[in-house]
């Protein structure tokens, strides 16, 4: 690990003009500190935030939540109004990492989280994640894990949150504060697809900070859950995920969302899904006629070609599950 210079903010003022010079922001730090031991990252400054005031859950006027950016996984996905309201939320928390993790890891960092990619963390390898211009060693190098949506010839690399597929289902958007004041970001364009510039990772001005995360009003009766398969059930990252929030009235999908985690750059929302289901009365045979279209776009690399397949299974199954079938 490099040295760095360490600086505990006592409000939001302090922090800001610590990030402007340059300081990277850290709360639980179950992500940072590892890549620092790694080397992967070398901050010259840490700006440890944790003491601001961003950890409650509140109720919007609206009928939706906003969740503290430094409210732990474990009390987010403990608290009653997400159980109730968002239970897609609560499940993915739960399924995101060991519960001493989730005691620690906050929801800002959450979404802020670097890739698993192997080579991303082997300081040896090309990675233009961590050294634009390197090349992309996963493009031709063991890539079973990687992704298949959202790809470039410049980075696979698929991000690890379970959170943030939750959060592109339900469509929340980010709230920031800056040196240049407040804004909102949708979730969808918070986070960035590779492109040619898979080091920009997030649609973040320099030395902003998360503030809350907004979960907007959905109609009601709302049904919605998270289903993550992966190689072993003890603590481990996606193969494949699906969040699928629907909205069933009258025996009719009156509204429906759905977005997928372990096969894109990014959370991969699944518009082609929604627009087969709305309309409709659940079935197995509309669920499994949904789900073909899941991979649509597609482009597996040499060791992943089986997550086309298991992310349609892995998408009907969930929509079963959420919505039940006859």
């Amino acid at each position: 690990m490099h040295p760095f210079t360490y600086t505990k903010a006592r409000d939001t003022r302090e922090a800001l003009d610590a990030g402007r010079q340059g300081g990277r922001y850290i709360a639980g730090g179950t992500t940072l500190v590892d890549l620092m031991r790694e080397t992967v990252e070398r901050p010259g400054s840490l700006v440890d935030i944790s003491a601001l005031p961003l950890r409650k859950v509140t109720a919007t006027k609206s009928g939706g939540l906003r969740i503290g950016a430094l409210a732990h996984m474990a009390e987010t996905a403990a608290h009653p109004k997400v159980r109730t309201l968002y239970p897609v939320i609560s499940q993915a928390l739960e399924l995101s990492a060991s519960a001493q993790l989730r005691n620690m890891a906050t929801i800002g960092g959450n979404i802020m989280q670097r890739t698993r990619c192997t080579y991303f963390r082997d300081v040896t390898a090309a990675c233009n994640k961590r050294e634009p211009g390197s090349g992309c060693a996963a493009l031709h190098g063991f890539n079973r894990s990687h992704a298949i949506l959202g790809t470039s010839d410049h980075c696979v690399a698929t991000h690890p949150s379970d959170l943030a597929v939750a959060l592109a289902a339900l469509e929340a958007t980010v709230h920031l504060l800056g040196p240049d004041g407040e804004r909102t970001v949708p979730f969808a364009d918070f986070l960035l697809q590779p492109g040619s510039t898979p080091n920009s990772e997030q649609a973040l001005h320099k030395a902003e900070l998360i503030t809350t995360v907004e979960l907007p009003a959905h109609p009601r009766p709302l049904k919605s859950g998270y289903l993550k398969v992966r190689d072993r059930q003890s603590y481990e990252f996606a193969l494949t995920s699906a969040a699928v929030v629907l909205h069933i009235r009258g025996g009719v999908i009156r509204a429906a969302k759905v977005a997928v985690g372990g096969v894109g750059t990014v959370p991969w929302k699944l518009p082609a899904v929604e627009r087969q289901l709305i309309g409709e009365r659940p079935s197995k045979a509309l669920w499994a006629e949904a789900a073909e279209q899941a991979a649509d776009g597609a482009r597996p690399l040499q060791h992943n070609r089986f997550k086309v397949e298991l992310l349609k299974r892995t998408v009907e199954r969930q929509l079963s599950t959420v919505g039940g079938t006859k």
